[in-house]
């Protein structure tokens, strides 16, 4: 059998909470679009979250390896969405609104149904799972009516919910290093 010397989940949720909260910044008006969240895009919120779903695949943890690699990937998609288009080849590959619009809310039905399986497990994936399915429909959506006011709403929503993430890497960390709750996640009292 296999010793694991450490949880990988702690990465995945600060790679996704520190690339979420950098974008929604930006949604809701306080930074300009930026090769910092580009390049956060690719390496903490992509590549970081992917390696965390394979050390959690290694582990058997198919909730914690699908969520990890699908955010990874959604990431670094993202930044190909907004990057090619800016390029010479991908110039004519330019994304519209309404396509980005489907994209979003795919993958609002995608965490929807993660949030699902965060019933089983605590209440700090709660509020990240839920608030992040919440993002989505909102972003989608704004894609499609172009409202300056509901993207703005989507931003702050999304502050809270990178936020959310961030709180729950410091709490495993710290739960890890001092053997007990410091910051508590709401775990699931035993069926």
């Amino acid at each position: 059998m296999q010793k694991y010397t450490g949880d990988p989940a702690p990465l995945g949720l600060f790679g996704f909470g520190m690339t979420t909260v950098l974008l929604n910044l930006h949604n809701a008006g306080h930074l300009q679009m930026s090769s910092i969240i580009i390049g956060c895009g690719i390496f903490v919120g992509g590549i970081a979250q992917v390696i965390a779903g394979y050390q959690e695949w290694t582990k058997g943890n198919t909730f914690g390896s699908t969520a990890f690699t699908a955010f990874g990937m959604f990431w670094l998609t993202f930044v190909a969405i907004l990057v090619v288009p800016q390029t010479t080849f991908g110039a004519s590959f330019k994304t519209d609104a309404e396509s980005l619009g489907v994209f979003l809310f795919l993958w609002g039905l995608f965490t929807l149904y993660m949030f699902v399986a965060t019933i089983k497990l605590n209440k700090m994936l709660q509020v990240v799972f839920l608030s992040l399915t919440v993002l989505f429909f909102l972003l989608g959506m704004n894609e499609f009516i172009e409202s300056k006011m509901l993207g703005k709403f989507a931003g702050y929503e999304g502050l809270f919910c990178g936020l959310s993430a961030i709180y729950g890497s410091a709490a495993i960390v710290l739960k890890g290093v001092y053997g007990k709750a410091i910051l508590p996640l709401g775990e699931r009292k035993a069926d």
